[in-house]
This record gives C-alpha cells, structure tokens and sequence, in this order.
C-alpha cells in the first residue's frame, strides 16, 4: 500500500515536519526513497523475514519512516514508548527478541543496550554514540544506498514476498495491571483499517490530518493504515504543549486525540469569567437549540467562529479515542461547530473497531462498527468483537480466554442502542461491588466529574467492598495554578494549594453537582485531594494516559483507608 500510494501521487505531500524555517513538506516520492533506504539498510544488517525492529521514538515522520522501512525488509515492528521505564523497556526487548532498534537518541541507549540484551545493532535518529552496536540514522540509508546500487530490486524483491498474514507489528499493551502483552497485528489487520475508514467516506483526499498521537499506540498506528488507503497529507508533531499554536500554524481539517485534550480545553473555557463567559455560555446555548436562523448566525460570528479559529479554523471534526469521554463535552465541542467523532477499540483489535460517523453521532456511545466488524453482548454485558482487525493473538502466551471461534473477549461491558451504536458502561475488571452488594460503574462517574469540575484532572472513584463510594482527585496543572493566583496563593507550592480549605470547599460543589445526577449509592460522600499530580512516569497512567486504578489504589492505601475511619 506505502509503495503503491509513492507510485501513483509521487509530488502530492504526504507529511509536514516543524522546522526553523516553518513547517516542511514531504512528497510522496521522498518519504519512498528514505522508506526505501532504511530498508535496505535493514536488508544489509542481516535483517530476515518477520525479525522483529525495535522502535522507541517520540511522534515524529522519522518513526513513520522506519515503520515503513522495517516493514518493506520483511520485518515487523516492535513498539516502545520512550517514556517507558527500564524493566518494561527490557522486558518488550526480551519478549519479542528485537534483534535491531532504532532509537530517537543516544538518551536511551542504557534502556536498550543492558546486559543480555537481544538488541545486536541501534539506529539512532539523532545524535551520535561511541559503541560499535551504534549507527546513525544517515549511515544506515548509506548502506542502504550502497546495496541498491548493486541490486537496484532488492527491497521490491523483499517486498512482493510479504504475505497478508505475516507478522506485521508486536504492539505492547500499556496494561492498568502487570507488564505489557506483546499483540501480533499481520498486515491484513492493517489493510482492513484503512479499507474500512475510506469505505466509511469520512475522510477524503484533501484533507489535512495533525498527527500528534504516540505511534507506539495502536491507535497511531491505525491513522497511517488510513491516510495509505485515502492519500491525505498529515503534519506531525509529537510535542503536547504546542498542539494549540501548531493547530493555528497548519490549519488541519481533522485531528484525532485522547479525551484528556478536550477535557483541559473545555475546562479552559469554562474557567472563563465576566462578560466572556455570559457571551459563550449565550453562544453555546443558541447553537446547542437551533443551529440556524438570525440568532444562531450573530452568535456564530460573535463568538463560535472566534473560539474555531483557535483550532486553525477549518477543522471539519475531531476523532477521540482509547479512553471514555464525557458526553456533555461532546455535546459543548458540536455546540461550537468542533464536532467530536468518538471512536472505540482494542490494541487487540488495532484501535478503531467502532465509530460515531461525524455526520450523525449519537453521544454518549462510540459508534457504529466499521464494515466488516460484528459485535455481540455476552449474557454477563461483555462486548465481544469479530473481524479482520482482530489480533493473531498474544506474542508467545496462550489466547484462549481472550480469543474465542474467533471472538475477543473485550473485558468491556456495553449495550446496544435503538439506533445501532455501541454504549461502553464500564470496564468489567472495574465494576464495583460495595459491602451493601450494589454495582457501581466508576468511568461514567469519572468521565461525567471532569465535565463538571475544570480543577480536576484525575477523578478516582473507589468502594470496591466498602460501605460506600468515595474519590481521589488529583488537580489539573493548569487550573489549579489559575485557581491559586485568584485566591492569593500564586507562590504556594502545589501541596499548599491542594490542601487550601478554599479549594475543597469549590471541589465540593462540584461533587455536590455531581451527586445530584446519581443513584444514592453511587454517590461520593468524601474525598481526597492528592498532593502531587498522577503521572505516567510513576506508573499510575498508561502512556496513552489511562488511569491504572490498582496502582493507584496500591499507592494510596492509606488516604482511602482515612476516608472510611
């Protein structure tokens, strides 16, 4: 599909790069001769069929490159977060027997090159090393250039002997629990993807895609399968803090995040005051009755078209996925004419099983399959997904209980609306039973929290065996700094400010809002405030940022244990 997309639009733009200068275009025809390079580099190493490459690099068109690369060599891809800690960096290497790695820079050798490490030679992206295993990103496509030169077929050659059911990508699962599985994705569950999104038409040719997401992540992984089958350009940097000024500077037409990016803008906007925040809260209610009419039209041009031209103003909609997002973000995003797709998957199913068509969502569910995919309801609510995008299975463990004729078992629960779309209720593992025998479903809760409450970042709901509910909350950076500079604690540090009284007593009301909307046994009646933000550093959120809940419990015994004394 890559070579095939270079061959027939060689001058159209497949991605722009940041750089001094603005961002840089890159043809079609570039990234193939670079793809092309990298995998005769690969070829000259001694890379055989299906030999796993190691890839550890933030979101960047040099990763991309190398996926392509490793790929057109016969080998499949091994993805690595770079902020993964050293005994889940050694344990992916050893799982998968990475023979090769190609790293952003010199920073990671110690993670990739320790004692009895499968890894016989690193390609470094960036920056130089002095280990003879070392080599730079430019000296790999000179070997590269040195073996085409003699075999000028060589890496088509390799190319044309890859089988839809070879081994395409060893994805590891930033699980909430224990270290990662190793998901073996052949290159028919990659096709699939991007046939079934373009067949779908909600993507098209001149669309201009802003790639921030991690590439490690299945759902990364999922967006290139689908510019190859439709040919959209994307401009990609993996930089969080710019997204804001890069979306003005590229003007993207779609973008696909995490619900923790919308959550921190809606709560930007919410934290607004006076006037500005009368004239919004006006504008969004207009749009949110009736999007036409005199009304709708000066509100629109007031203050909606002012709040899209922070997002580049041609944004056609955002696609959310690997976490739950809060329906009443969702609905607030379509109010201002920022329409959020919201999408549901598995790393076990390469990230996009189920999707809102943008045209038609229905908030509060993930969509509709995509063509070719089936879901059922288990008689215990456990959604179970068929189809070309499932998994081969677990990298060297037994699949039985998660693969079943052909069904995998999500651990998800849901249920199926009258229009056909998927509601997740909870994850099954995260139901809580409490002392009284009542079920709680605490991602709802959470998710509906931080609609409520701009301060909260994190919102951990807990009652497993207790005699009722109670949460963790962990403040958002960002507004809580705004928080402090409004109630005179602008120097405090951030434990100060998380134990203000001031600041619980805000927390409060917007947990008394939140129980207004719950069942009685549901509802919160104490809380703790965290001293230090979660961090997916410290092991308590997965690199795609989703809460590890026993972790987290783990580290908080005694905080919950206070809350029931």
């Amino acid at each position: 599909m890559f070579l095939e997309r270079a061959a027939t639009q060689p001058q159209a733009v497949a991605y722009l790069r940041p750089g001094p200068d603005g961002w840089q275009p890159q043809s079609w025809s570039q990234t193939a001769q670079t793809v092309t390079e990298i995998a005769a580099g690969l070829i000259d190493l001694g890379l055989q069929p299906e030999d796993r490459v190691a890839i550890a690099s933030g979101t960047r068109v040099e990763w991309i490159e190398a996926d392509f690369g490793v790929m057109c060599a016969g080998g499949a891809t091994t993805t690595v977060y770079p902020s993964s800690s050293a005994e889940e960096v050694a344990h992916i290497l050893t799982d998968s027997g990475s023979r090769f790695a190609i790293v952003e820079s010199a920073a990671h050798l110690p993670k990739i090159l320790f004692e009895g490490t499968p890894v016989e030679r690193v390609v470094l992206i960036d920056g130089d090393a002095d280990d003879p295993r070392v080599q730079t990103l430019a000296a790999l496509r000179a070997l590269g250039r040195t073996l085409l030169e003699g075999d000028p077929d060589r890496v088509t050659s390799t190319t044309s002997r890859v089988r839809p059911d070879d081994l395409a990508t060893l994805i590891y699962t930033s699980g909430t629990t224990g270290l990662p599985k190793g998901v073996r994705v052949a290159h028919s569950a990659w096709i699939y993807q991007g046939l079934a999104i373009e067949a779908m038409g909600i993507v098209h040719p001149d669309d201009l895609g802003y790639l921030w997401l991690p590439l490690s992540h299945a759902f990364g992984k999922a967006l290139l399968s689908c510019q190859l089958s439709v040919g959209f350009p994307f401009a990609v940097d993996g930089d969080v803090s710019r997204i804001v000024q890069r979306l003005g500077e590229v003007r993207p037409t779609i973008m696909p995040a995490v619900p923790r990016i919308f959550e921190k803008v809606y709560a930007a906007v919410s934290a607004s005051t006076g006037v500005q925040k009368l004239l919004l809260n006006w504008a969004v209610g207009v749009a949110d009755r009736k999007k036409s009419g005199l009304r709708f039209r000066v509100a629109d041009r007031l203050v909606l078209a002012k709040v899209r031209a922070r997002f580049g103003g041609r944004m056609r909609y955002f696609i959310s996925g690997a976490a739950a997002l809060s329906p009443d973000i969702a609905r607030w995003f379509d109010a201002i004419g920022l329409p959020i797709a919201e999408g549901y998957g598995l790393t076990e199913s390469c990230a996009t099983t189920i999707f809102n068509r943008p045209d038609r969502p229905e908030y509060g569910t993930v969509g509709m399959p995509l063509p070719g995919t089936r879901v059922k309801i288990a008689e215990d609510g456990e959604i179970l997904l068929n189809g070309p995008g499932i998994m081969q299975g677990y990298h060297g463990l037994d699949t039985e209980d998660v693969l079943s004729d052909g069904w995998l078992h999500t651990g998800d629960i849901g249920e199926i609306t009258e229009r056909g779309s998927l509601r997740i209720t909870d994850r099954k593992k995260d139901l809580i039973k409490t002392s009284n025998g009542k079920y709680v479903a605490p991602q709802a809760i959470e998710a509906r929290f931080k609609a409520i409450c701009p301060l909260a970042g994190q919102f951990v709901v807990h009652g497993e065996k207790r005699k009722f509910i109670t949460a963790l909350i962990d403040l958002d950076p960002d507004e809580a700094a705004k928080w402090a500079d409004a109630h005179g604690l602008a120097d405090a540090p951030y434990a100060e400010i998380a134990g203000s009284a001031a600041l619980r007593a805000d927390l409060q009301t917007c947990v008394d809002r939140l129980n207004e909307t719950l069942n009685s046994w549901e509802t919160i009646k104490k809380f703790a405030v965290l001293d230090r933000n979660l961090t997916v550093e410290t092991g308590e959120l997965t690199s795609s940022l989703k809460l590890r809940r026993r972790v987290v419990e783990e580290q908080y015994q005694a905080e919950l244990d206070s809350l029931y004394n």
